[in-house]
């Protein structure tokens, strides 16, 4: 068994259902700690995180990524018990093998690979661990970072390991993703009974008008990283439970997944905009869930497609689809993040797993991404 897969499965092992970490960030610094990395664990709430960095010169690379999982899911319907890592037809199986503790052993073994090999390589090498990202997020990344940030450290490279291959390891990387704002809708009527409507306002009648247009409004053009912004309805709440009765109110969830082309405040002022058209009293509470981010064409995914390249003869494609990371929050102190990690088919299902044929490549392409940016070039 090789060394990265061993400790793949050592942290599988670790049932660190969000937001416990159960000694996966304990494990994950006693092997950076002899590479020569200064350990820190960052507490925040329920929330375990870890700050890691091997010297104070730039450039800085950080490796991160999160112990925490999903749950699991009914029991008996997984082939075996998730946290019980097995092996079957060629591939690991158990829960965060592909989101992401594959990924975490990975990195930490292209680290001791790369250090043994190169010990006076230039710039410095971190690692930013939380057991935050599948839950709210409040206490995880973002905590992390303002600390760093208050404190002056300086970050230029980071790599975030989520599991971004589609179809082979290595043919997608994420070097952006939308930005996610919620919306909850009230919307104001006066109940009555549904015989005598002339003596009530219906305010699901009222609000369909405006719906249909929010629906049909193009928000923007999107740009050469990200297709036009979507905004979609998720929860329409109407009605007493009787059939006769008017509501006096309706509510609407709906969320927005946005571009860098677009921003909250002019999202925010448009949908105010057209339900003052339509002359509805309501209530609108807004949650603005994280902020788009975008690295274009530069040293680190020129770095990351040319490990990539090396290792798997794969040409990779930028993209910024999906949902959120935590790459929102370190692209706010660092100018280049980038995600990539193993293919996603599985995550957050029943009997979740990832071919163990990538297990050393992946790690492979994080040492070799090391070489591209970290040794000195003629």
């Amino acid at each position: 068994m090789s060394r990265t897969l061993a400790l793949t499965e050592e942290l599988i092992a670790l049932n660190s259902v969000t937001p416990e970490d159960k000694g996966c960030q304990q494990r994950i610094a006693e092997l950076l700690a002899p590479l020569g990395f200064s350990c820190e664990s960052i507490l925040s709430g329920a929330v375990t995180n870890l700050w890691a960095r091997r010297g104070t010169a730039q450039p800085c690379v950080v490796f991160a990524g999160h112990t925490d999982v999903v749950p699991t899911g009914p029991l008996e319907q997984w082939t075996t018990p998730p946290f019980q890592p097995s092996q079957r037809d060629g591939r690991l199986y158990g829960r965060g093998a592909a989101d992401m503790k594959t990924s975490l052993a990975a990195m930490v073994v292209a680290c001791e690979e790369f250090i043994a090999a190169h010990p006076d390589h230039k710039g410095s090498i971190a690692f930013l661990v939380t057991s935050d990202e599948e839950g709210p997020a409040i206490d995880g990344t973002v905590i992390v970072c303002d600390k760093l940030q208050a404190r002056g450290e300086k970050l230029d490279f980071c790599i975030v390991g989520e599991p971004t291959s589609v179809k082979v390891l290595g043919d997608t990387i994420k070097n952006g993703r939308r930005g996610t704002m919620s919306g909850r809708l009230v919307v104001k009527g006066i109940q009555g009974h549904i015989a005598y409507p002339h003596l009530a306002r219906n305010p699901i009648h009222l609000a369909v008008p405006a719906l249909t247009q929010l629906a049909a409004e193009k928000w923007d053009e999107g740009n050469g990283y990200y297709l036009p912004t979507s905004w979609q309805m998720s929860n329409i709440h109407g009605g007493t439970g009787a059939s006769n009765v008017i509501p006096g109110e309706v509510v609407i969830d709906f969320n927005f997944r946005f571009s860098t082309a677009s921003t909250v405040e002019g999202l925010q002022r448009r949908v105010h905009a057209i339900l003052d058209q339509h002359g509805l009293e309501y209530k609108l509470d807004w949650t603005v869930g994280g902020l788009p981010f975008l690295t274009a064409h530069g040293e680190l995914s020129n770095a990351l497609s040319a490990a990539i390249r090396a290792e798997t003869g794969v040409e990779t494609e930028l993209s910024t689809s999906g949902g959120t990371s935590d790459g929102r929050f370190i692209a706010r102190i660092c100018p280049q993040v980038i995600e990539f990690g193993p293919t996603n088919a599985s995550i957050h299902k029943v009997d979740e797993n990832i071919p163990v044929a990538e297990i050393e490549p992946l790690k492979n392409i994080y040492r070799r991404m090391l070489e591209n940016l970290l040794l000195q070039k003629n």
